[in-house]
C-alpha cells in the first residue's frame, strides 16, 4: 500500500514531468483550433489520430473488465477534440489552398482520396455516407443505449451491493480492508458507467459534426473555387469534393474505430477476461453447436448454384474446432487439477511444518518403535484395513464414528514398544516380542513349548509368548494365540472402548443430531433451548458411553430426555431415566443367547448402601456417606465374588437398587472397569434371568 501511494504521488510532485507534457498536449490541440498549421504537421496529426484510435481499440480488446479502462471517457474526449481540431485545420487548408490540387491539404488526405475513391469523387462520396451511417446509426446508437441502460442499472444496484458488503463484514466473512476495497470498486463502477453514459454522446456528436463539416467543405470549396479562383464548376466540384471526402474519410475512420472500442467496452458488462477469451471461449465451449453449424454449411455447399469450396472449407474448419476444443478443455482441466493438487500438497506440507500445526494433537495416535515398525512395515496396508474395519464396528456398535487413528513411527520410545495416545496423552503402552506369538492361557496350563509367561495388554490375561514357528503345534493342541498385529489392535480397540466419552466431541454430537429425522431434530432443538443445553445433551451421551451403553438409537434417547428434562436438572438423574427407557437395548446388548446372567448385591449390602444415602426434604439423594471400613470390606467381598465368575469365563452383569446404582458403579469400576452395573428397574420385560449368586 505504501509503495502504491508513493508511485501515485510522483506525478503530483512533477517528478516524472508527464503532467507538464499532458498539459502541453491539450494546449496544442486547442491551438490547432485557431492557428494555421502547415500541411506536413496536418499529416503528422492525422497519422497520430489514427494511431491513437487503434491503440484505444486494442486496449478495449485486451482488458479483463471494463473498470480496468476507467480512463476511457477522458481518453474519448481528448481523441474527439483532437479529431475536431484537425478537422478545422484541414478545412482551413482545403478552403485556402484547394485550388492547388488534391495534395493541397497534405499527403494523407490526398492519399485517402485517391485510394478509397479510385479517382471518382462519386464513389468516395457514397463510401463516406455509408461510413457515416454505420458509425452513427449502428455502432454509436447501440453503444449509447448500452451505456444508458448500464448506468441506470448500476446506479439502481448500488444500495443492494452496499448492504451486501455490510452484511458480509458483520458476518465476519470479510475484513475491514476488503470491505473498503469493495466499496471503492463499487464507487468506481458507478462513476465509470455514469461517465460512459455521457461519453457516448461525444461519439454521437463527433459523427454528426463530421457529416456537417464535410458538407460545408464541399459547398464552401465549390463556391470559393468558382468565384475566387476562376475555376470551372466541374473542376471546382471534382477537386473540392475529393479533398472534402478524403478529409471526411481520414477523420471518420478513427471515429469509427473509437466508436467500436466504446461499443466493445460497454457491451463487455460483467464478463471477465479479454474480448478474445470471452468470445472464442464461449462460442467454442459448445462442440455440438459447431457440429450443427458445420452440417448446415455442408448442406448449403451441396445446393445447386452455390460454390462448394468456401462452404466445404468452413464446414471442415468448424468440425475440426468442435473436435479439438473438448480435447483441449480436458487437457487444460487436467493440468489445472494437477496444479491445484500440487498446491494443496504444498499447502499441507507447509501447514505440517508450521508452528500452529505443531500445536494440534491427534484425537487417537498410535506411536510405534523402530524395530516394531520395521516388522509391521510390510503389513501397513493390512494394518490400515483392519483399523478401518475396527472403526466401522465401533460405529455400528456405539452409534458414532470414532476419529481416525494416526499411526506414527517414533524412534524415541523403545524399539519394540508402542504407545497409544488420546488427545496427546499416553494412556497405554506395551512392549511386544517381535517374531513371537502370544498364547492366551486363561485357566489352562502353559503348552510344552519353549517360551516365557507374559501378560496380555488389553485385558491383563495370562499368556505365553513363543516363537512363530510353533504356530502349527499350538493349533493341534487347540490353543488360542495371536500375532503381534492382533495383540496391538486388540489393545487399541479396548483403549478406545474405555475412552469413548473423551472421543465424542461437540461436533460429533451435532452431526449425530443433524442426521436424525426432521421431527427429532426439531425435538432436540426445543429441549436444548428451553430445558437443557447442547453441552448438557453431550454430557448425557458421554455418561452413557462411559458405561458402554450404545447411543445408536439417538431418537429414543432424545425422547427420554424430553420426558425428564422439564422436571430435573442434574445430568446424573437424566441419565438414570434414559437408562430405564433404554432397558430393552441395554439388556439385549448384555445378554448371551437370550439369557442375562446377573450377580446380585445381596440384602446386607443393599441395606448398607440404602442407609448411606442422605436425602433432602424432597426425598432426593444429595450425599453418599459410607463408613470407610464398610467400603473396604465391600470391595474385598465384591472382588472375591466377581473374580470367581470372571475366571470361569462367564459374561454377567451386577444388579442393585435404582437409587444406589450410581454409587455401586463408582466403587466397582475402580476394581472391574468393564463390569456393567444395572438396577432392578433396568431389567427389561421378557428377559430371561439366570442368577449366579450374591455378594453377601
Amino acid at each position: 500500500m505504501a509503495l502504491t501511494e508513493t508511485i501515485a504521488a510522483k506525478p503530483a510532485d512533477g517528478g516524472s514531468g508527464r503532467d507538464v507534457f499532458f498539459a502541453l498536449g491539450i494546449v496544442v490541440i486547442l491551438a490547432v483550433l485557431f492557428l494555421p498549421i502547415p500541411a506536413f504537421l496536418i499529416d503528422v496529426g492525422l497519422a497520430f489520430s489514427i494511431a491513437i484510435s487503434v491503440l484505444i481499440l486494442m486496449v478495449a480488446l485486451w482488458i479483463q473488465r471494463p473498470l480496468d479502462f476507467s480512463a476511457f471517457p477522458t481518453v474519448l474526449l481528448i481523441a474527439t477534440m483532437l479529431r475536431l481540431s484537425l478537422n478545422i485545420a484541414t478545412t482551413r487548408m482545403i478552403l485556402s489552398h484547394g485550388n492547388e490540387g488534391t495534395h493541397a491539404a497534405g499527403h494523407v488526405i490526398g492519399g485517402f482520396s485517391k485510394l478509397v475513391m479510385s479517382g471518382d469523387f462519386v464513389i468516395g462520396l457514397i463510401v463516406f455516407i455509408i461510413l457515416i451511417i454505420v458509425n452513427f446509426i449502428v455502432i454509436t446508437k447501440g453503444a449509447t443505449r448500452i451505456a444508458e441502460v448500464g448506468a441506470r442499472f448500476t446506479l439502481d444496484a448500488i444500495p443492494g451491493k452496499q448492504m451486501s458488503i455490510d452484511a458480509d463484514l458483520s458476518a465476519g466473512m470479510i475484513d475491514e480492508k476488503t470491505a473498503q476495497l469493495r466499496r471503492r470498486e463499487l464507487e468506481e463502477e458507478s462513476s465509470f458507467f455514469g461517465s460512459m453514459d455521457g461519453a457516448s454522446k461525444f461519439v454521437r456528436g463527433d459523427a454528426i459534426a463530421g457529416l456537417i463539416i464535410t458538407a460545408i467543405n464541399i459547398i464552401g470549396g465549390i463556391v470559393i473555387g468558382y468565384f475566387r479562383h476562376d475555376m470551372s464548376l466541374g473542376d471546382a466540384s471534382d477537386v473540392f469534393v475529393k479533398l472534402s471526402v478524403g478529409d471526411g474519410l481520414v477523420t471518420q475512420i478513427p471515429a469509427l474505430i473509437v466508436s467500436l472500442a466504446a461499443g466493445l467496452l460497454v457491451s463487455k458488462g460483467g464478463t471477465r477476461g479479454s474480448a478474445d477469451q470471452a468470445v472464442f471461449g464461449q462460442l467454442g465451449a459448445y462442440p455440438r453447436a459447431l457440429y450443427v453449424a458445420a452440417a448446415l454449411l455442408l448442406f448449403l455447399g451441396l445446393m445447386p448454384g452455390l460454390p462448394l469450396f468456401p462452404f466445404l472449407a468452413l464446414a471442415c474448419a468448424m468440425a475440426a474446432i468442435g473436435y479439438v476444443v473438448p480435447m483441449r478443455q480436458k487437457r487444460v482441466a487436467a493440468e489445472a487439477a494437477a496444479v491445484a493438487q500440487e498446491q494443496e500438497l504444498s499447502k499441507q506440507e507447509a501447514e505440517r511444518d508450521s508452528v500452529k500445526e505443531s500445536l494440534k494433537t491427534a484425537e487417537i495416535e498410535l506411536l510405534i518403535g523402530k524395530q516394531l515398525s520395521t516388522k509391521l512395515l510390510v503389513s501397513h496396508q493390512e494394518l490400515a484395513f483392519r483399523m478401518s474395519k475396527m472403526r466401522k464396528k465401533f460405529a455400528q456398535q456405539f452409534g458414532f464414528v470414532v476419529p481416525e487413528v494416526r499411526v506414527t513411527d517414533d524412534y524415541t520410545i523403545p524399539s519394540k514398544s508402542y504407545q497409544i495416545k488420546i488427545h496427546g496423552t499416553v494412556v497405554a503402552e506395551h512392549q511386544l516380542r517381535v517374531g513371537e506369538i502370544m498364547v492366551l492361557l486363561g485357566n489352562r496350563e502353559a503348552p510344552d513349548i519353549p517360551g516365557e509367561e507374559v501378560k496380555e495388554p488389553a485385558f491383563g490375561m495370562r499368556a505365553w509368548s513363543v516363537p512363530e514357528m510353533f504356530a502349527e503345534d499350538l493349533k493341534r493342541e487347540q490353543f488360542t494365540f495371536a500375532d503381534n498385529m492382533s495383540v496391538l489392535l486388540t489393545h487399541l480397540s479396548e483403549v478406545i472402548r474405555n475412552n469413548l466419552p473423551q472421543l465424542l466431541s461437540y461436533k460429533d454430537m451435532k452431526a449425530l443430531i443433524d442426521r436424525q429425522d426432521p421431527e427429532y431434530r426439531k425435538l432436540a432443538e426445543e429441549i436444548c433451548t428451553s430445558h437443557i443445553s447442547y453441552p448438557g445433551l453431550q454430557a448425557v451421551l458421554k455418561l452413557l458411553l462411559a458405561e458402554r451403553v450404545s447411543i445408536r438409537n439417538l431418537h429414543l434417547i432424545i425422547e427420554a430426555i424430553a420426558e425428564i428434562a422439564p422436571h430435573v436438572r442434574r445430568t446424573e438423574q437424566i441419565v438414570e431415566h434414559v437408562r430405564i427407557r433404554m432397558a430393552q437395548q441395554i439388556c439385549g446388548d448384555l445378554s448371551e443367547n437370550g439369557v442375562l446372567k446377573v450377580l446380585r448385591l445381596g440384602n446386607r449390602w443393599d441395606l448398607a448402601f440404602h442407609q448411606s444415602l442422605k436425602r433432602d426434604a424432597k426425598g432426593e439423594v444429595r450425599e453418599f456417606d459410607i463408613d470407610p471400613r464398610q467400603l473396604e470390606e465391600f470391595g474385598q467381598e465384591a472382588t472375591k465374588a466377581i473374580r470367581k465368575h470372571l475366571d470361569a469365563g462367564e459374561r454377567f452383569v451386577m444388579v442393585t437398587a435404582p437409587d444406589a446404582r450410581p454409587y455401586v458403579r463408582m466403587i466397582i469400576e475402580r476394581l472391574f472397569s468393564t463390569l456393567p452395573i444395572l438396577s432392578h428397574v433396568e431389567i427389561a420385560k421378557g428377559v430371561e434371568l439366570r442368577v449366579l449368586g450374591a455378594i453377601s
